[in-house]
């Protein structure tokens, strides 16, 4: 920021209610020393189909609303600040331009300058009264794919594309994307980096094409050529188009559901997303064996980045449901142990099958039921994974190195049962 700038001490919170396409201002985001509070607005509570953007993190009262232990801003709203890749993107924009003030960019700037068109359905304003969304102009796949370029070299964005990229500066994740809008819909464009060992972006749409096959609900992802080089276009389950615009759903993630932050995200567990769900839940029994074919096929495809973040529930002010799934990604692997990022259960996340069947009575699953969704999965993954990978115009090279290492490592079949050792060969 250049030096004439000061460091913004609040922002408003908008966000879209259920079934409607324009936002209303729900409350106030201030900073209290190095924590940032949330009150409501007495207009958002005065209305009848008014809802907590979380509870019980952010029940609807008045006053200044405390914060869960531990925590330096609700967690409901961090969930829609941009995370390593959006903050990079920021940080281009800011640093690639001379008289800057280097003091770090902090939680609020992030919030109130990061593209409008975030995850789930809440923004950021400088106004109670004016909303004014900060989109992004017109850019190819091309030229956004070019732009990811810049900021991965540190290269200042020329113009034409600096406004281009600022609409996906509001994502997670660490990778290269954008949101991008057409004729057919709301997309996630994740780009292929200069750094990739492999094709991760082919990896990845071949782990979410074999997940949806296996019976898992997943996003619908699809292949784009951008300047040589691939993209997968993930649609947004997010998003529901009306008549007169676009209706918003509103999301947390997991880290929000289990009241922890990204300094803690270590002691996140399957076994307390488990407990939750048994709880919150709609229809818990039918999303606990869900988010166990998760579990199980994270370890099957080699995707041990399944941290917190990485899960999400759709929130409707009252009721809590699985999201489809998503970044279902192949990790870089040099083979032998692993581990899962979101601890399987109690202190154990050893990626391997057994401690899988071990932990299935946390998710109301039998032993019988638990091996028959594995040995499923297994049969599915190698029943479709020449078809899978020839949509994906995968090399051989590429295969070959996935195989065995990613998917269906040995490592993950070690003490487990022979039935299913038997499945592999």
């Amino acid at each position: 920021m250049t030096t004439s700038e000061k460091k913004p001490t609040e922002a408003f919170v908008w966000v879209w209610l259920p079934e409607e396409t324009a936002p209303v201002v729900a409350g106030r985001l201030s900073a209290s020393g190095d924590r940032l509070l949330f009150n409501y607005g007495r207009s958002y509570l005065a209305r009848k189909n008014a809802i907590a953007l979380y509870e019980p993190e952010l029940p609807l009262r008045n006053g200044v609303l405390p914060l869960t232990p531990g925590l330096k801003m609700p967690n409901c709203i961090r969930d829609a600040a941009p995370d390593a890749w959006g903050r990079r993107v920021l940080i281009n924009r800011k640093f690639g331009k001379k008289d800057v003030d280097t003091t770090e960019l902090d939680e609020l700037t992030y919030l109130l300058e990061s593209g409008s068109d975030r995850i789930g359905a809440l923004d950021f304003q400088v106004s109670a009264d004016r909303y004014v969304a900060r989109e992004a102009s017109t850019a190819s796949l091309e030229q956004l794919q070019s732009a990811t370029v810049f900021v991965e070299k540190g290269i200042p964005l020329p113009p034409d594309l600096d406004r281009a990229l600022l609409h996906g500066s509001s994502i997670g994740g660490t990778r290269p994307k954008t949101m991008i809008t057409s004729n057919n819909g709301k997309f996630v464009a994740k780009f292929s980096s200069q750094n990739d060992l492999y094709n991760v972006v082919k990896a990845e749409f071949v782990a979410m094409r074999l997940a949806e096959k296996a019976g898992i609900a997943t996003a619908a992802v699809r292949l784009e050529r951008a300047t040589g080089k691939d993209v997968i276009l993930i649609e947004r389950f997010d998003r529901q188009k009306a008549e007169d615009g676009w209706c918003r759903r509103v999301m947390v993630s997991a880290l929000t559901l289990l009241s922890l932050d990204e300094m803690m995200d270590r002691y996140a567990s399957y076994e307390d997303f488990a407990t939750v769900m048994r709880h919150r839940f709609v229809s818990p029994k039918t999303a606990l064996k869900e988010l166990y074919a998760r579990m199980v096929f994270n370890v099957l495809c080699g995707n041990t980045d399944d941290h917190a973040r990485n899960h999400a529930a759709f929130w409707n002010g009252s009721e809590l449901s699985l999201t489809p799934a998503y970044d279902i990604c192949p990790q870089s692997r040099s083979g032998g142990e692993a581990t899962q990022a979101m601890l399987i259960m109690g202190e154990q996340r050893s990626s391997q099958i057994s401690l899988c069947l071990k932990a299935a009575p946390l998710f109301l699953l039998k032993a019988d039921d638990a091996t028959e969704l594995i040995g499923h999965q297994i049969k599915i993954v190698k029943k479709f994974w020449t078809e899978v990978c020839d949509a994906a115009e995968l090399t051989e090279v590429d295969r070959n190195f996935m195989w065995g290492r990613q998917f269906l490592n040995a490592f993950a079949f070690v003490d487990a049962p022979e039935a299913l050792t038997k499945l592999v060969s």
